[in-house]
């Protein structure tokens, strides 16, 4: 469900998990340059914005999002992580020109970004439930 991910802003390498209550990831805008949103929102966070860091494709398509003016965008990372079904770490790198999709979600002045997440292959469904929808460059948002 990529509960971790591995990525370079300006000079710097990071790792952020999503636990982590100040947690961002980065967002590539229009013009090339990356802007860090915060990932999602938990539990006892302030705000209005869903309770996750993760939007389904099937709820997008469902328009449960519609109400947060969701746009699509481009998350540039180097690698993202998962856990799989016995709670072990995996990190999987993107290659060049590929990107998490991820959905910027706004309430009033609230902006959080949220990783769009697929159902697995079926050669990986015995071991995640949930995959990121990785994007190529050049490729258009499917909603």
């Amino acid at each position: 469900m990529c509960g971790g991910a591995y990525f370079q802003y300006g000079d710097e390498f990071m790792r952020m998990y999503f636990p982590n209550p100040k947690a961002m990831l980065p967002v590539l805008k229009k013009d090339g340059s990356i802007e860090l949103l915060p990932w999602g929102r938990r539990q006892k966070q302030s705000g209005f914005l869903p309770v996750t860091g993760w939007a389904k494709i099937e709820s997008i398509y469902g328009g449960v999002w519609e109400r947060y003016y969701p746009k699509p965008v481009k998350i540039p990372v180097l690698a993202f992580m998962e856990k799989d079904f016995e709670g072990q770490s995996h990190w999987y790198d993107l290659q060049k020109g590929q990107y998490i999709q991820g959905l910027i979600a706004r309430e009033g002045n609230e902006r959080r970004v949220y990783v769009v997440t697929l159902e697995p292959e079926p050669e990986d469904a015995q071991i995640h439930s949930r995959w990121p929808r990785v994007v190529q460059n050049g490729e258009k948002s499917i909603y």
